[in-house]
């Protein structure tokens, strides 16, 4: 079993990590960090292009989750999947059997998520398993 992470490095995301980590140490399982990494629009020079620079992004933001989980003792697994947030965790915890799927929030509204698709909204409705949706707390702490 795991706990997967959807990290991408906002403030929500920073928390997330903080709580992933506890939860990652207090089961003994490893954290498998996924950045859902799909670029806009279907073909072309200019997709591939962006969908690289996306990876890349996620790249970046996962090796620092990686350098704090290593720092807690937490082993890890790193996914940059070509998918939308919500579906690249999804997969990823379908894969790693994971026991829950930890996400930071925005804190936007309820209503804001229902109509503009947060991925912490559509984890809620879409997951098998359960998910820890981690409030951005005072000042982005």
């Amino acid at each position: 079993m795991s706990v997967v992470l959807g990290y991408d490095e906002s403030p929500g995301a920073e928390r997330a990590l903080q709580v992933a980590l506890e939860v990652a140490t207090a089961f003994g399982e490893p954290l498998v960090l996924v950045y859902g990494a799909a670029a806009p629009g279907p073909t072309g020079e200019e997709y591939r292009a962006h969908r690289e620079a996306v990876r890349q992004a996620g790249r970046s933001a996962l090796a620092h989750a990686v350098e704090e989980a290593d720092a807690a003792g937490v082993p890890t697994a790193v996914e940059v999947a070509d998918a939308k947030p919500a579906q690249a965790l999804l997969d990823a915890a379908e894969r790693h059997r994971a026991r829950v799927i930890i996400v930071g929030s925005w804190g936007d509204s309820p209503m804001r998520g229902a109509l503009l698709g947060s991925t912490p909204h559509k984890l809620l409705h879409l997951s098998p398993i359960p998910v820890l949706c981690v409030p951005t707390g005072p000042e982005g702490a």
